[in-house]
């Protein structure tokens, strides 16, 4: 298989803050194959805003995907050619997330109640570009019928092209719960996703939500296409070495924690000389020793030294002698 075939087995969900530009780079060292998303990006920001802050990306990080917020289908194709331009492998729209502020800008979860609208601004982006256009949806909010809401949704915005759906296999409550609220209260309807990949076996769907072990993953995929893994991966990014032979079905050489740390190192040295601050960098290794002797002061000498002014590769090379050989 091709390190830059796009294959949504596996993916690494979008997460504000946290999948940035450094945090894909490091978790390209352990999987070749995995599929990796950028954080969100607001269609405003891209238009209005510092555009390469945005879609800058290292070329190693590919397969990669750009994901959108946004409900006008004029905005979401302008910034669908931007994402192709710059290399992306696809655009995913988000219709998942229910925060107050998201729904604001009338994007989000909020937009599972306008199936329509998403068709609409699904068929805006594949008239533009020639990269798959992606959604990223919950299987209902508030008050709706869940096996309904999700039917009607699916059944309506692949009519406008789209053929793949990574479904977050929770209801959303956008009034009432909290954005961490919703990734745990509303219970997980996992055998819904499964009727859906029965119902429509044309599509990719891609179930998201509670997923926290490669088993797990393993499981899943005797139904459904793909998994997408968020937090766990973020809090304990050496799953991912597990990846490649696992999923893909590709065994590679299995590098130790310290190996790929060793690989890190050369690219935050790069980043530095190029103006970054090793915090930025360095926030997204402190799970690396996770459940291993020495992880808790590995991520106290991190966290109380790479904010200070001129920290730099020596401050992790100190924090590696804190932990064991593993």
């Amino acid at each position: 298989m091709d390190s830059r075939t796009p294959n949504h087995r596996f993916c690494v969900a979008p997460m504000l803050d946290w999948t940035d530009r450094h945090e894909r780079y490091f978790l390209r060292l352990m999987s070749r194959y995995a599929y990796l998303y950028t954080e969100m990006v607001t269609t405003g920001a891209l238009i209005h805003g510092d555009r390469d802050r945005y879609l800058k990306f290292n070329a190693e990080e590919q397969p990669v995907a750009l994901q959108l917020g946004g409900s006008n289908p004029k905005d979401l194709a302008e910034c669908a050619k931007m994402a192709q331009d710059s290399g992306y492998n696809e655009v995913n729209l988000n219709v998942g997330c229910p925060s107050e502020r998201v729904q604001k800008g009338a994007f989000g979860a909020c937009l599972m109640a306008e199936p329509h609208l998403i068709a609409e601004c699904v068929d805006a982006m594949r008239l533009a570009v020639n990269i798959p256009i992606t959604v990223k949806n919950r299987i209902a909010i508030d008050e709706q019928d869940e096996e309904q809401s999700l039917r009607q949704f699916i059944e309506v915005v692949s009519q406008a092209g789209c053929d793949t759906f990574i479904v977050h296999a929770r209801k959303a409550w956008l009034k009432g719960l909290s954005p961490k609220e919703n990734r745990d209260v509303p219970p997980l309807n996992y055998d819904l996703v499964y009727q859906i990949k029965r119902e429509y076996p044309q599509l990719d769907i891609i179930i998201n939500g509670g997923i926290k072990t490669i088993e797990a993953s393993q499981d899943h995929l005797q139904q459904v296409d793909g998994v997408m893994l968020g937090r766990e991966v973020y809090h304990n990014p050496y799953l991912m070495m597990q990846v490649d032979a696992t999923i893909y079905d590709d065994v590679g050489e299995i590098f130790s924690r310290k190996k790929i740390l060793q690989q890190y190192f050369i690219y935050i040295e790069q980043q530095l000389g190029q103006g970054a601050y090793l915090k930025h960098m360095s926030r997204h290794l402190l799970g690396l020793f996770q459940g291993k002797p020495g992880a808790k002061a590995w991520r106290r000498f991190i966290s109380e030294n790479a904010y200070k002014e001129g920290a730099g590769i020596e401050v992790l090379e100190q924090a590696m002698g804190l932990v064991g050989d593993c």
